[in-house]
C-alpha cells in the first residue's frame, strides 16, 4: 500500500539521498576526493588566477567552449565538472572511446530541447576528444557555434595536431601542466586526512609518502589510486600506518633508492652520462631505467641527452644531435610513460655512436682566448660595407667571394691579426671525423696560402 509519501514523496526523496550517499562512499578515492570548488583545486595557477580565462569561465562569466590539453591526472575532468556546477548548467559526459556520432547528436538534440523549453544550458564534456574522427568532431560544430552546448573537451595530445581547425577556432585552448611534487603531496595528505578519503586512518609514513609522490609523476589520479590500494592492504592486516613495504607490495613496484634533490640524483645522472661516454649501452639503459622508475623529470633527462650529443659524440656522428632533439620534442608532445621509448632510443644512439669531444674542446679553447683578451680588430675586408661611408673607411674592400672559384675555397685572412694560425678545432679519426680530419687540414692550407 502506498500513500504517495514513500513512492516519490518525502520518504522517496530520503531514500534517493541515502542511495546517492552510498554510491559516493563506494566510489574510488580519486572520485571521492575530486575538488568541489576552485579553492580545492591544486595546481594550474596559470589558468585559475584572478582574471584568468578558466576562472572566469568557472565563475560563469564569458561562456566559451574550451579544449583542456594536458597530461593525465592534472584535473581536466574536475575542471569540466566545476564549469557546469558553478554556472548552473546540466553536465553530460561522453568518452571518445565509446561514443559515436549517434550519441553526440542525441546529446545535442536533448540540449536543444532543454534550452528551448526551460532555458537550461548543457555542458558537454568529451574525454579523449583526439580519438574522435573528423566526422565525429564535425558533428559538434553547429551546436558549439550556436551555443546549444558549452563544449569542454579534454585531450592528452596536442589539439593543434589532433582536433579539426573549425572546432579549434571556436574554442579556447588551455594547456594544463603536470602537477609538481608538492602539488601531489598536498593532494595525498588531503586524501589521508579528509573524511571523504581515509579520514585519518590509516596514516601514511613519510617514506611511503615520498615514494608515492615519486610514483605519481605529476598525476594526482595515479597517486590516489595507489594510496587507496595501499590503505586497503594495511586495513586488511589491522595496521594503522601505511609503510614503505606495504606501499611497495601493493603497487608491485620496488622503491628506487633515489633522491631527486640529493646525492642520488647527481650520482645516477653522472653514472648515466659516463656510461654513454664510455659506450656501455647496457649500463646506460640501467641508469635511464632507474631515473624513469624513480620519477625523474623526463625533460631533465632529455636535456642531458641533447647536451651530450654534442659534448661526447659531436662531429663523429652529426646525426646524434638530431636524434636527441627529436627525443626532447617527443617528451613534450607525448609525455610519459610512452616517451620512455624515445629517451631510450636517443640514449642507445649516443652510447653506441663513435665518440668525439672535439666540439666542446674547440669552443672552450676559443672562449679561453677571448677571455684572455685575444680578440683583435676584425680585418677590414670582412667588415660590413652596407652603409654610407663604409667604403671611405676601407670596409669590405678587397673581400674575395669564395663562390667565384671552382673549389669554393680560396686564400684569404679571416681571423684578427693576432690569431692567424691559431687552431681550435682538432677532429679525431673516429666516425664521421675520420674524413673530416683530412678535409680540415686541406682547408687550412688553402685558406692560409700554404699550398
Amino acid at each position: 500500500m502506498s500513500d504517495g509519501l514513500y513512492d516519490g514523496g518525502l520518504f522517496g526523496a530520503d531514500v534517493e539521498e541515502r542511495s546517492k550517499a552510498q554510491l559516493a562512499a563506494n566510489a574510488p578515492l580519486a572520485v571521492r576526493m575530486r575538488p568541489r570548488s576552485l579553492d580545492e583545486v591544486v595546481g594550474q595557477d596559470h589558468l585559475l588566477g584572478p582574471g584568468a580565462p578558466l576562472r572566469r569561465l568557472v565563475e560563469g562569466a564569458a561562456p566559451a567552449s574550451v579544449m583542456l590539453y594536458g597530461p593525465p591526472g592534472t584535473g581536466k575532468t574536475t575542471l569540466a565538472t566545476l564549469v557546469s556546477q558553478a554556472t548552473g548548467r546540466r553536465f553530460v559526459a561522453l568518452s571518445a572511446l565509446s561514443a559515436g556520432v549517434k550519441e553526440v547528436r542525441e546529446v545535442i538534440n536533448d540540449a536543444r530541447r532543454r534550452l528551448g523549453r526551460s532555458g537550461e544550458a548543457t555542458v558537454l564534456f568529451i574525454d579523449e576528444v583526439h580519438r574522435f574522427s573528423k566526422t565525429q568532431q564535425d558533428a559538434l560544430l553547429g551546436a558549439v557555434e550556436d551555443r546549444i552546448v558549452l563544449l569542454v573537451a579534454a585531450t592528452t595530445e596536442n589539439p593543434f595536431f589532433s582536433v579539426v581547425s573549425p572546432l579549434l577556432s571556436r574554442s579556447l585552448v588551455l594547456q594544463l601542466k603536470s602537477l609538481t611534487d608538492e602539488d601531489v603531496r598536498e593532494v595525498v595528505r588531503r586524501a589521508v586526512a579528509d573524511e571523504r578519503g581515509l579520514g585519518g586512518s590509516p596514516t601514511l609514513s613519510p617514506e611511503a609518502e615520498d615514494h608515492l609522490v615519486r610514483l605519481a609523476g605529476g598525476d594526482a589520479r595515479r597517486a590516489l589510486t595507489a594510496l587507496e590500494a595501499a590503505a586497503e592492504s594495511a586495513q586488511s592486516t589491522g595496521a594503522d600506518v601505511i609503510d614503505l613495504a606495504t606501499l611497495e607490495a601493493t603497487v608491485d613496484k620496488a622503491a628506487v633508492r633515489y633522491d631527486r634533490d640529493g646525492d642520488q640524483h647527481y650520482d645516477v645522472i653522472s653514472a648515466f652520462i659516463k656510461s654513454i661516454r664510455g659506450s656501455d649501452v647496457d649500463a646506460t639503459l640501467h641508469y635511464l631505467a632507474r631515473m624513469i622508475e624513480a620519477g625523474e623529470d623526463p625533460r631533465f633527462i632529455a636535456r642531458r641527452l641533447v647536451v651530450h650529443a654534442s659534448e661526447d659524440v659531436g662531429m663523429a656522428d652529426p646525426t646524434a644531435i638530431q636524434v636527441c632533439v627529436a627525443a626532447a620534442q617527443a617528451v613534450q608532445l607525448i609525455g610519459m610513460p610512452e616517451a620512455r621509448i624515445n629517451l631510450a632510443q636517443a640514449a642507445i644512439h649516443l652510447a653506441t655512436a663513435p665518440k668525439s669531444n672535439s666540439t666542446v674542446m674547440a669552443i672552450d679553447a676559443a672562449l679561453a682566448d677571448v677571455r684572455k683578451g685575444a680578440t683583435g680588430a676584425v680585418p677590414p675586408h670582412l667588415r660590413d660595407g652596407h652603409y654610407a661611408g663604409a667604403k671611405k673607411l676601407g670596409n669590405a674592400q678587397g673581400y674575395r667571394y669564395p663562390h667565384d672559384v671552382p673549389e669554393g675555397v680560396l686564400t684569404q685572412q679571416y681571423p684578427p691579426d693576432d690569431l692567424i694560425g691559431r687552431d681550435y678545432y682538432a677532429p679525431t679519426t673516429r666516425g664521421n671525423e675520420r674524413a673530416l680530419s683530412e678535409r680540415v687540414v686541406r682547408l687550412r692550407k688553402v685558406i692560409r696560402g700554404q699550398e
